[in-house]
């Protein structure tokens, strides 16, 4: 447990030292996500996850995002999965020419599990390949996340954590690694912090709700955006 807080203290001071000096917009939004996988046979399943998150304010549905993929899972620590992501963002500005755009994306990542006595410890690596649809031209750029989420079970389990309350806390940092000067002109993308309540049904399904600040480091002036989410978590 000592070696994740210190995990997720570098995470927030490297945070930080970048939001010193940024002009920054507030803005507070909620998301619905769905993660599910889905085993079909041997080390073979299937990944999918849907969201759909509004725009400031709850106004509107600003994101629709669906992406499915196909995971190897070598053991109970490792597993390797390749997918495609498909993103739509719509907008109510009447100064632009459409008021929809869409990004699509191939993704391949690697997720490491272990555990810090009773609590789960997963580590994900993803890059993604980005086509992104502008009001003037489309751009191609390339993105590194690395995630880093722990589940803390609230009562002691005999043996696997089956079911019961559970703390979740996670973080996640996005880094442009190609035509970074088409996104924001900055290594830096984005930061997404959240700490969740959740409850697990059976080892098959949980349920959590918690808060979430994204910081998107943007090309004029950042956003600091406060989101509730309540996310469902299925595994069959």
């Amino acid at each position: 447990m000592h070696q994740a807080r210190k995990y997720f203290s570098l995470i927030i001071l490297f945070v930080l030292s970048i939001r010193a000096s940024a002009q920054t917009v507030h803005e507070n939004t909620g998301w619905f996500a769905w993660f599910s996988s889905y085993k079909i046979s041997g080390p073979w399943s299937l990944h999918f996850d849907a969201q759909v998150r509004s725009a400031d304010n709850w106004e509107f549905v600003r994101n629709v995002l669906l992406r499915p993929g196909v995971t190897y899972v070598f053991n109970a620590r490792n597993t390797a999965t390749v997918g495609y992501a498909y993103i739509v963002t719509y907008s109510r500005d009447i100064t632009g020419s459409k008021n929809s755009l869409s990004e699509h994306r191939i993704w391949e990542q690697y997720i490491y599990n272990t555990r810090i006595g009773r609590a789960s410890l997963q580590n994900r690596f993803r890059l993604e390949q980005r086509f992104i649809e502008r009001q003037t031209e489309n751009v191609f750029a390339q993105r590194f996340r690395y995630f880093l989420r722990s589940i803390i079970p609230l009562e002691k389990q005999k043996n696997s954590f089956g079911n019961g309350f559970f703390v979740a806390v996670q973080d996640e940092i996005f880094v442009n690694i190609l035509n970074k000067e088409k996104i924001n002109n900055s290594l830096f993308d984005q930061n997404r912090i959240y700490g969740a309540i959740g409850y697990r049904f059976s080892p098959k399904v949980d349920v959590e709700t918690g808060f979430m600040n994204q910081y998107i480091n943007g090309l004029n002036a950042d956003v600091s955006n406060n989101v509730i989410q309540l996310a469902v978590y299925t595994r069959l």
